[in-house]
């Protein structure tokens, strides 16, 4: 064997041996920060939901800040959310109408759209804009403030952070989420009904009939109770994550990654329990 051979082998098996012990660190430290993360989420989540109640009682509620943030991330997130929900009805409507078409119930394309819109569409179209849109710009400030050193300042001096800053931005979500979730709601049905009927040749009585026999008010508080859940995790998550930056100016971008994409999983998640104990506990009356 020459020379060449011998290192070629020795760099391929210290190759392997990096990788190697790369798994072994990552597989022994992963579940330490699974948990370490989950552990500051329900922490904060728990300090959060503290610091509220008491601000109220004591009318130190930071309503300007809140007002600020509300603006912002409604400036932020109503266009996207828009113009995501239009080209979503109107798949829905298509392939609804096909599908009741093959089985010659036309004029339940309604009830259908009804049904999708409202109980998974509109809540997760409109959560799923926030983690991306203002959830990521919520996490990146904060994770600002953090690398400038700014909430070590804060403590310094005596002030919460969760009181100046988590607080307003967590009510924030919670009310633009509500607003996005019924913008979405309305939007989904008049993309969908403009569809069905001026392109799809629909009868716009019976699809107003059917979309009001299905889609009930229960529906509709399905939706506005998911919206809160939803704006709370992406409210949550993204202060957890920003508050938690560390590593420089890299941080706050892998900071803002991890907040967008763990939103993105929790909501999936919790939309399929949430959906799943309202049909067991509220079953679907027969016509």
């Amino acid at each position: 064997m020459t020379s060449g051979e011998g290192t070629g082998g020795a760099a391929e098996r210290s190759a392997l041996r990096e990788i190697r012990d790369w798994g072994r660190r990552y597989l022994d430290n992963h579940p330490l920060a699974s948990l370490h993360t989950v552990g500051g989420q329900f922490v904060l989540a728990i300090h959060t939901f503290q610091q509220l109640f008491s601000d109220i009682v004591t009318r130190r509620f930071q309503f300007g800040e809140f007002i600020r943030q509300a603006a912002f991330m409604a400036g932020t997130a109503f266009t996207p959310t828009l113009f995501v929900t239009i080209p979503i009805g109107v798949t829905l409507s298509i392939q609804f109408s096909l599908l009741a078409g093959q089985v010659g119930a036309t004029s339940l394309a309604g009830a259908a759209t009804g049904l999708a819109v409202i109980r998974q569409g509109a809540p997760l179209v409109a959560a799923i804009l926030l983690a991306a849109a203002v959830g990521s710009a919520v996490c990146a400030d904060l994770g600002a403030r953090t690398m400038r050193e700014e909430i070590d300042g804060m403590k310094v001096m005596g002030v919460s952070p969760i009181q100046r800053l988590v607080v307003p931005r967590f009510v924030a979500l919670l009310m633009v989420a509500i607003a996005l979730t019924g913008v979405t709601c309305f939007v989904g049905f008049v993309a969908g009904y403009m569809f069905n009927v001026y392109m799809q040749n629909g009868t716009p009585g019976s699809f107003v009939a059917t979309f009001a026999s299905f889609a009930t008010v229960g529906d509709l508080v399905l939706a506005l109770v998911k919206s809160v859940v939803f704006g709370s995790i992406v409210a949550i998550v993204s202060c957890h994550k920003g508050l938690d930056t560390r590593g420089g100016p890299a941080g706050v971008a892998n900071s803002v990654n991890a907040a967008v994409v763990e939103s993105i999983l929790l909501l999936m998640v919790v939309n399929v329990v949430m959906t799943q104990l309202y049909v067991i506990v509220f079953p679907r009356e027969t016509l």
